[in-house]
């Protein structure tokens, strides 16, 4: 890292391009295989609610929209935010990444809270799968269930990529402290900013996958 700070690039690149090409391109392919982790999830939701719609539609009236709705807002403004902290170590601005980064962490922390609570209110009413779960109609208990192992796996899925991000987020505010951003070095905040993105896009999909479809 220190030859990254002073030299604008580590000693095995022959310069700051060549290291944020790589970084980049590195970043490109490990979400390649995030999409195709994430692919065979959706792949199943879909096959499955297209053999059981009516199971499927009566399971997804139980999840609380409106708390899906707010978390929806929230990474899209974290993604507005991580934007900001891209553009902040671009352009050189050390005080506006700081406050950018720990918007952008603070706005992750809300979704996992409310995430959270939406688990829990779950728990509560029986609708976790296993021994415990429990339906009204008995001929659509097992298709119910298999709703909500996969809405379990999909949002417990990507609040993990959330907490990894969280993780990044904050090596990225101890570092921009220490002044190891600006306009000759900020790929780890550019390819974080990927990340990121990434993990909000997947939200993107999940939540009219699971909160709107057959609502009506």
């Amino acid at each position: 890292m220190a030859d990254a700070t002073h030299a604008g690039h580590a000693h095995h690149f022959d310069d700051a391009l060549q290291q944020r090409v790589a970084s980049t391109l590195g970043m490109w392919i490990f979400l390649v295989t995030e999409v195709m982790f994430f692919g065979g999830l959706f792949t199943a939701y879909v096959a499955y609610r297209a053999l059981y719609p009516d199971a499927f539609a009566h399971a997804s009236h139980h999840l609380d929209v409106t708390l899906g709705t707010f978390n929806t807002a929230v990474l899209i403004t974290s993604s507005l935010t991580m934007a900001l902290a891209v553009w902040s170590a671009e352009t050189g601005r050390r005080g506006m990444l700081l406050l950018t980064l720990l918007l952008t962490a603070a706005l992750g922390a809300v979704f996992l809270v409310v995430k959270g609570f939406e688990y829990a209110e779950k728990f509560s009413h029986h609708l976790v799968p296993g021994p415990s779960f429990h339906w009204p109609e008995a001929a659509e208990a097992p298709h119910v269930q298999l709703f909500y192992s996969l809405y379990f796996a999909m949002t417990g899925l990507h609040a993990l990529h959330m907490v990894i991000g969280l993780g990044i987020l904050t090596w990225l505010v101890l570092a921009a402290r220490r002044g190891r951003f600006g306009p000759a070095y900020a790929t780890p905040v550019q390819v974080s900013g990927l990340y990121w993105h990434f993990v909000d896009i997947v939200w993107i999909f999940l939540f009219p996958l699971l909160y709107l479809i057959g609502r009506h």
